[in-house]
């Protein structure tokens, strides 16, 4: 199994090396929060050498790796999705434990992995690549701030063998990156002196550093190709980069109709006012279709996505039907029978508890048809909105290429400082679909055109829904490939992530 876990190392450790080797949450009303199931082994008892255990959130008390282990198991056999396919795994060997300051982390990941189904998806891909463990505190900085290290890109890697093609997929606005001049497509040739198509071991890791975790204030220099253009020299340092999760909301005019488009990229906590905000002005400009363009989102916070599923689709299509039903294990009934999570007509915006500061009605756009620009790295909580919508039959129109096949979730459960996410539940929609593992096809399909800036009309994958919409048919795929179309039998280029980006998480908000 691929390395998941930044307890282990960080996620881009892991991608590069296997490179230099060949990389939701929901809440519900009060009467239905659903706590993480009790497990029989002792809570918060720490091995002494655990780095993570000042950050739990309870009081802990001093215990061995042992006990910590000991508590893994017992939690993934009460609430694990897939608890009866856990295999017999030696809690004992070397490989999970090394009760030192550097070795508890990699012993815990470690351990939590190996317990994992082993079981495949109809494709042969594993059923469960999504479970995951993080350090609790990093955990809620980067999930209810956006707070990150870096610089402002987003980067996209189109192979795991030279040439790479590591390219900006976007760039944050006011970050470090845009200051200096860097744009969406700009291809890394170098960092330090060192080729992005290094595979030394030496250059694996001044690459690792550089490009996904950079040191704070540690300057770095960067070289990039540019269409067209003479190559571009940055000097950029690690700094706290604040994400903005709808990077981009307009209003074009088509056909002498006026179409919004919203670019989307994370389910995090500021995304629900910047989501409002967005509905807010498109439908104060009278728009009569969108694009929602989500090939960047890998999912988060469920209740974002249902509160936008209700604000595309309005209250009369969703009217007593649920954006999505969770399914637990068979352990937990009780949940399953109160698994649904509804089509949230009001606003929340949490505190740092996850207590709703408002109710406030959400405005909509009661839309019976929505255009979604989706690809490989559309996953999870972004999978159902277009599940959930095509739930209440609004006509969910796929344009690009498939996603990524996430339609399961976490809730989180912390000890001795390190939250865990194993697989707890699987949503269908209203129709009881659920069932895309493998994820959801496009309608037509569109490269990511690189070379072109989010929201240009002229994008490729934005081109093929305004086509899609005049006319009714997909457009013609172009002769000559743009700029990342991937080669027959490969994937398309994915963003470089960690999972607190790419799954869907349940939160016992307190509406």
């Amino acid at each position: 199994m691929k390395n998941r876990n930044p307890l282990r190392a960080t996620l881009a450790v892991a991608f590069f090396l296997m490179l230099a080797g060949c990389g939701g949450g929901s809440d519900a009303p009060a009467t239905a929060q659903r706590a993480a199931p009790l497990v029989a082994a002792q809570a918060q008892q720490c091995s002494p050498n655990n780095p993570h255990r000042v950050d739990a959130a309870a009081a802990t008390t001093l215990g061995t790796l042992a006990d910590e282990k000991r508590w893994v198991r017992a939690y993934l056999d009460a609430a694990y999705l897939w608890y009866r396919e856990i295999g017999n795994v030696d809690s004992t060997a070397a490989a999970y434990s090394v009760d030192t300051q550097a070795g508890v982390p990699d012993s815990i990941a470690s351990y939590f992995e190996a317990l994992l189904t082993p079981a495949t998806t109809a494709s042969g891909k594993r059923k469960d690549q999504f479970s995951f463990t993080y350090p609790t505190k990093a955990w809620k900085e980067l999930t209810q701030s956006g707070v990150s290290l870096g610089y402002g890109i987003e980067w996209s890697m189109g192979s795991p063998t030279p040439p790479r093609n590591i390219r900006i997929a976007f760039v944050e606005p006011g970050s470090p990156a845009a200051v200096a001049g860097l744009q969406r497509g700009d291809t890394l040739l170098s960092v330090n002196g060192v080729s992005a198509d290094d595979g030394s071991s030496y250059g694996v890791g001044v690459l690792n550093e550089a490009v996904f975790g950079p040191r704070a204030g540690q300057n770095y220099q960067f070289r990039f190709g540019r269409q067209g253009a003479p190559e571009v020299y940055a000097l950029l340092a690690g700094t706290e980069i604040t994400r903005r999760p709808v990077l981009l909301t307009k209003v074009l005019e088509v056909d002498g109709q006026k179409v919004g488009y919203i670019v989307f990229n994370d389910h995090i906590v500021p995304a629900e006012a910047q989501l409002i905000a967005a509905i807010e002005e498109l439908r104060a400009a009278g728009i009569s279709d969108l694009v929602l363009d989500l090939r960047y989102n890998g999912g988060g916070y469920l209740y974002i996505a249902s509160e936008l599923a209700y604000m595309i689709a309005g209250p009369t299509r969703v009217a007593g039907r649920p954006f999505e039903r969770l399914q637990y294990n068979d352990k937990r009934t009780a949940d399953t029978a109160d698994g649904d999570t509804p089509f949230y007509a009001k606003a929340c915006l949490p505190d740092a508890n996850f207590r709703c500061s408002t109710s406030q009605p959400l405005p909509t756009l009661d839309l019976a048809r929505v255009y979604v620009l989706a690809g490989g790295s559309t996953c999870s909580a972004s999978e159902s909105i277009v599940n959930g919508l095509r739930g209440v039959d609004v006509d969910v129109r796929l344009i690009g290429g498939s996603t990524c096949g996430k339609p399961y979730g976490f809730t989180a459960r912390d000890n001795c400082g390190i939250s865990y996410f194993p697989i707890e539940f699987q949503g269908v929609n209203a129709k009881g679909f659920g069932d895309y593992a493998d994820g959801f096809g496009a309608q037509c399909a569109a490269a990511d055109d690189m070379n072109h800036a989010l929201g240009d009309p002229a994008e490729g994958r934005l081109a093929a829904a305004l086509h899609l919409r005049s006319t009714g048919s997909c457009p013609p795929v172009p002769a000559t490939p743009l700029s990342v179309r991937p080669k027959a039998g490969t994937s398309e280029p994915r963003l470089v992530r960690g999972p607190t980006r790419e799954n869907r998480f349940l939160v016992p908000l307190q509406r």
